[in-house]
This record gives structure tokens, C-alpha cells and sequence, in this order.
């Protein structure tokens, strides 16, 4: 990587005291910053797992027998838990992982979020050839960057199997927004049955894991509210597509127990506070396939960081995360009581559950669970995804993470000479940008796409409920240092077949490209991603940062994850100086493994 790369900025006293400002803090208490290991006062359960300190860390990764709500499980552990310790490391440090396999399969460690150079990134086929068993391999990079990330397996299955845990990098410079404390909430989803089993059964059939599907009651009820030629007009949309309105998730609370921390809500996990202390959450979505909404009733939070990049500070009630997605949130209870952490996930099918409050053995009432919702036009009318045959997809899985090896059988992919690529209940939005077009021809950096919903939260979500973060509220505190126009557009379609469960890009799975997605060193690009699916997909590039053109101009957020809506258009500019090859794909786990995933090098 060019020794210019740099990932966080220090900042002026002027941006520190308006960071304070902003969260209505006055100059003094802006500049008494302090990270919250230093504070004294009862830190012992920042995170339940254990912490390990960096620079230099050892790792050991067994199987081993482990209680997980209550009932013997087998799951990977690392140093003897599950999921694994949280790494502290400074930036500025020379980082010197030590990663043992005392398993009897070859395993990984992927550094999630982590700009550093490839042979450190830690995944098998791309960037290395992965750990063997009773092997060790040392990971050592410059840490270039602060904030909250997470590490886990890029082995087959593993992540799934609790082969995961949360990074956090102090930064070196002040941070523009003071705390007190705070509490890591690392965010899981637990199955007792084999991987391969759940993999095999959504094979089987798509709604294998679906326990909520519309009922003879809810036709009616449906009649009732918008008659009975619109409530028959949709289910024969839906039955022609051979899908449910209700495939919110393809694995669900039927089989997962949703974890925070590694406990069960009915464990109830307490991160500790004292009344009128500022606690910075660091929350962290580790799961395999589960988004949630998290909120914690009678509290206010402040979202002042997204995928580890401080963001301009956003007051909300609550929030989506996305899978692999990261949230920086600070709250301030005023009262000497307990407050329910509450993250229900996206189909209403469960939640997790911890307690912020001042004492052990306190808890808070349980906020009453939301029914499910049903997808609408609004995931089917995008991109002219009412001319794709959904039944003629195929295709089978490929053969786990190690992406070397991956294979699978033939497809019929695609037809995308039949699809128009553009949302057209967005034209009048596409004309609205023609002034700004740059002089290739192109929306001008920074502007959303027509198509794009980032004023939307999603899903099962009703706006005047609560205040909600959505993608249009994150605001970066200071330009990216590269403010050149992209040079070139390249466009990527989201796509895939629920009921044989095949997904892909371009209608295309890894084990069927013929090379590598080819980006010019250093060349600054837009990659637009255009989802042709009725699911969510939380979108990863390894090694690079995307800035999500959510319309806020030079100021647009860094992310590592994209979460892009059913049918929705979405664009992020890319400096591609990572020279080198790594991993793109969809973080849904056995999405990625079904074949949403593709190299990207860098030459």
C-alpha cells in the first residue's frame, strides 16, 4: 500500500469543541476526553468475554464443550470463549497477532473492517492460504485507523459457529465527542443445529425456517383494508414469483437464539452506569444472517460513529444494523434505574437482550415485541424486476469459504437485456439531477442515485413510531483527502433465487466467473449496486473504504458494509490504493456461501 494512505484524521481543537458542541457539551468538558479504560469506576464488564491488549496478542482456537443459554453446545472458542475476547489495540502500533489452530480443520481470522496490507487480511484462496491444523501464523500490520471493528472466521462455516469477537482501536488523537464509559454489545445468532444442516435445508425449501407465513386471517383482514381484487392481485404476484411477502429472513428465531455477548436474553447480560455518566455503546452486528433493531426505551441515543468512522452526531430512538455493520452510540441516563437493551431481530422472530443499569441483579421491562411485516411493491417495481423469471434460476452451492475451492453446478442466470437498470418511479428524480451531471457524463461526486431509498430505514418499520437512523442522517465529520470525480463507473447486480437458494452477482456465482473484478491502482471509481432481489444485502469490500453517496457532498460516510434494500439503487465512490487482491461479497453467510462473492485486485 502507498505509505500515503491514511484512514483518520487528527483533529483541530476548533472541530473537537464543535464535535462538543454538537452534543451539547461546553470547551472544558470537550477537552477533558478520556478513553473509558482509564475510568476507574467498575469497567470490569466492558465486554463479558475477556479482553486481550495489544500490541502483541495470542490466540488459540479450539472446539470445545461450552453453555450457551443454558444448554452444552460445541461451538469454536477463542482463548477458551465463545465468541471469542475483545482485542484492544492503539493506533499507531505495530499490530503482532498470534493466531494458533489446535482444531482439527483448517480455520482463519479475518480482521473486519481493517485496512492493512493483503497477506494480513485472512482469507483462505485470496489472501492467503489459511491456518492448518496445529499451525500458527502471525498477523502483523500498522494499525492506521481507531474505532470499533470485529474479527472472525473466513473458514467455511465457522462464523456461525461462534468463531467471532469484537476489535476495538483507541484512537491517538482525541476523539470529538467525550464519554465517561462504555460497553462493547457484540450482537450473535446461535443455532444448535450443524451449519451444514441449516445450509442443506434452505436448499430444501426456501421457507424452511419461516414459522410466520401468511395466514386464511390475514387474507381476510387484508380484504377488508384494501379489497379483494388488490389483496388477490398481490398473492398471485407473490405465488407467481414462488415467494412469500414474509421472506423477511432466510434463518429465523425458529432455530437461532439471539445473543448479546454470548448471553441469552433470559441470562440478561448488565453493563453497568452511574446516573448523569455519558456511555459510549460500541455495537457491533456479528451475526451470520440476522439484522436488528436496536433501541433502549426511555433513552435517547446519539449516533456519533458508523462502521468505526465518527459521523456528524444524529439523535435517534432507535436503529437497524445491518449484518457486519458497526454503531457508535452515546446515552446518558439521568436516573438511578434500569434500562432495557433491546435488539429485535428484523422479522420479528426474536431478540436480543442485555440491561443498562447501576446495580447487578437490576432489570427493566421488556418492550412489547412488533408483529412481522410484508414486503410490498416496493421490492418487487425496482430495476424491472417484473420481467425476471424468477423460476428459471438455478444453480447449487459452491463448497465453503475457502474460496480456492469453491464450486458448484450450472445456472441460467439472468436475462438483464430485459431489465431497464433504473427504478421508474425515480425518473423524475433522475431529471431533477441532470445539473448534476459532471462532464463524464456522470452524477457528480457525492449525489444519490435515483433509486437509491436512504431516507428509508426499511422493512417492518413505521416512521412516526420513533425517531430511526437511516443512511441519508450519516454525515462524516471531515472530506476524504481524495476529492477527484470517479473516473469510471462500474455497475453490479445483486441477484439470486430464494427457492433454489442460488444468489450471485450478475447472475453469476464465484464458482462461475473466470477472473477477478479489475480495479487500476489507485483510480477513483463508483460502484453502483443494483439489488434484483426480494432480500437485503449487506454488501463487503476487504481492504478499501466505500463512501455511501447518501447526497451529503463532500462530507458522504465511509463504510465498510453497504446495506442495500430489496430493489434498491445504491452507489459509493472507491480509491482503489490497496494493491493487491481481496474479497467482495455479501456478508449473509450462507448467501456468500451459495455464491455471492467475487475478487477484487487491485494492479
Amino acid at each position: 500500500m502507498a505509505n500515503s494512505r491514511v484512514i483518520t484524521h487528527p483533529l483541530s481543537r476548533r472541530q473537537i469543541l464543535k464535535g462538543g458542541a454538537a452534543l451539547g457539551l461546553g470547551s472544558a468538558a470537550a477537552l477533558s476526553l478520556r478513553p473509558s479504560w482509564a475510568n476507574p469506576w467498575g469497567q470490569t464488564n466492558v465486554y463479558s468475554k475477556g479482553v486481550e491488549e495489544g500490541p502483541e496478542v495470542s490466540l488459540a482456537i479450539r472446539r470445545e464443550s461450552i453453555l450457551i443459554d443454558g444448554k452444552e453446545a460445541r461451538p469454536f472458542s477463542i482463548n477458551g470463549t465463545s465468541p471469542g475476547p475483545m482485542i484492544r489495540l492503539k493506533e499507531g502500533q505495530d499490530a503482532v497477532l498470534k493466531v494458533t489452530n489446535l482444531l482439527d480443520e483448517p480455520t482463519s481470522i479475518h480482521w473486519h473492517g481493517l485496512i492493512l496490507p493483503p497477506g494480513m487480511d485472512g482469507v483462505p484462496g485470496v489472501s492467503f492460504p489459511g491456518i492448518a491444523p496445529g499451525e500458527t501464523f502471525t498477523y502483523r500490520f500498522p494499525v492506521r485507523q481507531n474505532g470499533t471493528y470485529w474479527y472472525h472466521s473466513h473458514s467455511g462455516l465457522q462464523e456461525q459457529l461462534g468463531h467471532a469477537g469484537p476489535l476495538v482501536i483507541d484512537a491517538a488523537e482525541r476523539e470529538p465527542f467525550r464519554y465517561d464509559r462504555e460497553h462493547v454489545l457484540l450482537l450473535t445468532d446461535w443455532t444448535f443445529e450443524d451449519p451444514m444442516s441449516v445450509f442443506r435445508n434452505l436448499k430444501t425449501a426456501e421457507g424452511y425456517y419461516n414459522f410466520q407465513e401468511r395466514t386464511i386471517a390475514d387474507f381476510f383482514a387484508d380484504v377488508r383494508e384494501k379489497g379483494f381484487a388488490a389483496t388477490a392481485e398481490m398473492r398471485g404476484m407473490w405465488a407467481k414469483m414462488r415467494m412469500s411477502s414474509r421472506d423477511i429472513a432466510d434463518v429465523t428465531g425458529s432455530t437461532y437464539t439471539y445473543l448479546l455477548n454470548g448471553h441469552s436474553p433470559e441470562e440478561n447480560w448488565t453493563a453497568l452506569f452511574r446516573a448523569g455518566e455519558r456511555v459510549r455503546l460500541r455495537v457491533i452486528n456479528g451475526s451470520a444472517m440476522s439484522y436488528f433493531d436496536v433501541r433502549i426505551p426511555g433513552l435517547k441515543m446519539t449516533v456519533v460513529a458508523a462502521d468505526g468512522q465518527p459521523v456528524q452526531p444524529v439523535p435517534v430512538d432507535e436503529f437497524r444494523i445491518g449484518v457486519a455493520e458497526t454503531y457508535d452510540v452515546l446515552v446518558m441516563p439521568e436516573d438511578d434505574t434500569a434500562y432495557t437493551i433491546f435488539a429485535e431481530s428484523m422479522d420479528r422472530s426474536g431478540f436480543a437482550r442485555a440491561t443498562l443499569a447501576p446495580r447487578e441483579g437490576m432489570a427493566a421491562e421488556i418492550p412489547e415485541r412488533r408483529k412481522i411485516a410484508d414486503r410490498g411493491m416496493e421490492a418487487m417495481g425496482a430495476h424491472g424486476m417484473e420481467g425476471m423469471d424468477h423460476s428459471a434460476m438455478g444453480g447449487s452451492d459452491t463448497q465453503g469459504m475457502d474460496h480456492s475451492g469453491m464450486n458448484g453446478s450450472d445456472m441460467q442466470g439472468l436475462d438483464h437485456s430485459s431489465m431497464q437498470g433504473m427504478d421508474h418511479s425515480n425518473m423524475q428524480g433522475m431529471s431533477n439531477e441532470r445539473s448534476r451531471i459532471n462532464a463524464n457524463g456522470m452524477l457528480a461526486a457525492g449525489a444519490a442515485q435515483p433509486g437509491s431509498r436512504y431516507d428509508q430505514a426499511g422493512i417492518g418499520i413505521d416512521p412516526e413510531a420513533r425517531r430511526m437512523l437511516v443512511y441519508r442522517d450519516l454525515k462524516a465529520f471531515t472530506p476524504w483527502p481524495d476529492r477527484r470525480e470517479p473516473e469510471r463507473e462500474l455497475e453490479l447486480h445483486l441477484t439470486g433465487n430464494m427457492e433454489r437458494y442460488m444468489w450471485s452477482f450478475d447472475g453469476k456465482k464465484f464458482s462461475e466467473v473466470t477472473g477477478p473484478i479489475h480495479f487500476e491502482k489507485d483510480e477513483r471509481l463508483r460502484l453502483i449496486l443494483i439489488n434484483d432481489t426480494m432480500m437485503e444485502h449487506p454488501i463487503h469490500l476487504h481492504g478499501m473504504w466505500m463512501e455511501l453517496e447518501n447526497g451529503q457532498g463532500e462530507l458522504i460516510p465511509r463504510k465498510h458494509t453497504l446495506n442495500v434494500k430489496p430493489g434498491e439503487r445504491v452507489s459509493a465512490l472507491i480509491t482503489a490504493d490497496a494493491e493487491g487482491s481481496w474479497a467482495f461479497h455479501c456478508h449473509l453467510l450462507y448467501h456468500m456461501d451459495a455464491g455471492m462473492f467475487r475478487v477484487v485486485k487491485v494492479s
